[in-house]
């Protein structure tokens, strides 16, 4: 082999934005699409599952901050020149799903989807380029009675989670309230109002983020971040911008005091006063009877990103921590993307989880009392009594319980125990020579040993531990099965 020559190795890193999972992460994470799962169903949603992959063309171009379709999402050409893109979300998949499958489906049609999508965007702290949605829509009302189910079943998917009402936070707005009010500034008549439009509302839609001063140089010529990047801005003037600063200041907690203030800053303006009548029709269904939500609030500044919005939009943040995780729920109505396929208007609402921030919340906050990667470890005394260890873990797992047969160096039993402890194992199953010749083992019980554990080198150290006890072999299997019940 000639030495001279460098051996060049891949580095062992994830690439920008993307991030590794692990075991006790993914079973929170299984925890929690298993409870949004149910309580979609009890709201009568069914479950749809659409291709990770779409044509450029059914996925629209709708991202914020993005100006071609294939600009934000992670596309390429196929074989035919087609251009393919990973799905950015999972509503624009369900529009071009129910418009191929319309004539089979009922209608409304209520589904639900999960999984991951993928952002050709900037990431940033707890903002990456993969992450894991899960959705609720219903296509075909244009009920107000269809976007408050949208908060209802995140407000019941919460309160399944183990979170009050003083826990979270929901801020509903309307799209057509913010169109009355580009109106109210008084662009000039050459304007183009659609793309003012959109360079307002995502402006607006970065208030958490920028703070006021950082949406008033977006709505100006435009704000230079910490990176060095340059974001053109809307060139308004002074006395617009006041106006519009303005309407993103009213905070009233009485939700119809909100309403009223905004209805005066766009009384002149048709399609505010329309959205204004559709924000109060949802605002009187949230807080109808046997329905109150305290922690539900007229929030002017909210806009949501993408830009098939048309109407109510709302979004859902944890208030339990003093540093915010920002939203973990957001949607709203889209009543014109199904007819992007049909030509026909299918008035459409819906709401995503974002899973990862809640997953990762309720991770840190119940990694103290996480239950083990496995229930029992069965440590290996001696490598001649193999077939005996080997048949008390298959005995185990036979009854439905986690084991772990130890397959490290049985010489160093100190190390063995550490190992369980690392795994977080609530019991240890140790048996030598004589405890097999009389047909017994010893049972340590880890949770109440944990501490010493990492003091103990020897066997006979070990079975000085009060929670370590003797149990015949043929009793085993109820004995564990009797601690892990209790």
């Amino acid at each position: 082999m000639d030495r001279s020559k460098k051996i060049v190795r891949p580095k062992a890193i994830t690439p920008r934005g993307f991030k590794d999972n692990f075991h006790s992460y993914l079973k929170k994470r299984d925890e929690v699409l298993e409870v949004v799962n149910r309580v979609y169903e009890l709201y009568g949603f069914e479950r749809l599952e659409t291709p990770a992959i779409e044509t450029v063309d059914a996925l629209g171009k709708f991202l914020p901050d993005v100006n071609r379709p294939n600009e934000g999402v992670f596309a390429w050409q196929d074989e035919t020149d087609s251009w393919l893109a990973l799905r950015y979300d999972l509503t624009a998949p369900l529009a071009r799903a129910f418009s191929q499958h319309r004539n089979t489906l009922q209608v409304p049609y209520k589904r639900y989807s999960f999984g991951p999508v993928w952002r050709d965007e900037k990431p940033g702290p707890d903002r990456f380029k993969e992450f894991y949605q899960f959705d609720a829509d219903i296509v075909g009302s244009s009920s107000f009675i269809a976007d408050a189910e949208m908060c209802f079943v995140v407000f019941d998917v919460l309160k399944e989670l183990g979170f009050s009402v003083a826990d979270y936070s929901t801020r509903i707005s309307n799209r057509k309230i913010l169109s009355g009010l580009v109106q109210a500034v008084k662009l000039a008549d050459d304007t183009d109002l659609g793309d003012i439009e959109l360079v307002v509302f995502r402006a607006i839609d970065k208030l958490d983020r920028l703070g006021l001063q950082g949406v008033e140089s977006l709505l100006g010529k435009g704000r230079t971040d910490s990176s060095g990047d340059f974001t053109k801005g809307a060139n308004l003037s002074a006395g617009q911008i006041d106006t519009i600063m303005s309407f993103l200041k009213i905070k009233d907690n009485d939700p119809y005091k909100a309403l009223q203030e905004m209805g005066l800053l766009i009384k002149d303006s048709e399609i505010g006063q329309e959205g204004l009548g559709e924000l109060k029709n949802i605002t009187d269904a949230l807080l109808s009877e046997g329905s109150s939500n305290p922690s539900f609030r007229i929030d002017p500044s909210v806009v949501r990103g993408l830009a098939y919005y048309t109407g109510t939009v709302f979004e859902t943040e944890l208030t339990t921590t003093t540093s915010s995780l920002g939203s973990i729920s957001g949607g709203g109505r889209y009543d014109d993307l199904v007819s992007r396929f049909t030509g026909q208007k299918v008035p459409s609402t819906g709401v995503s989880i974002g899973i990862d921030r809640l997953v990762s919340f309720l991770h840190e906050r119940d990694s103290k009392k996480e239950k083990g990667v496995v229930d029992v470890i069965v440590t290996v005394m001696d490598k001649n009594l193999m077939q005996h260890y080997i048949n008390i873990a298959s005995d185990l797992r036979a009854h439905g319980v986690n084991t772990d047969l130890y397959v490290g160096n049985p010489k160093d039993f100190g190390k063995q125990m550490k190992y369980a402890d690392s795994r977080n194992a609530a019991f240890a199953i140790v048996a030598g020579t004589n405890e097999l010749k009389d047909d017994i083992v010893q049972v340590k019980d880890l949770k109440l040993g944990r501490k010493l554990s990492v003091d103990i080198s020897s066997n006979e150290e070990w079975k000085e531990q009060p929670a370590q006890f003797p149990v015949k072999r043929e009793e085993l299997i109820e004995k564990i099965l009797e601690l892990l019940r209790s």
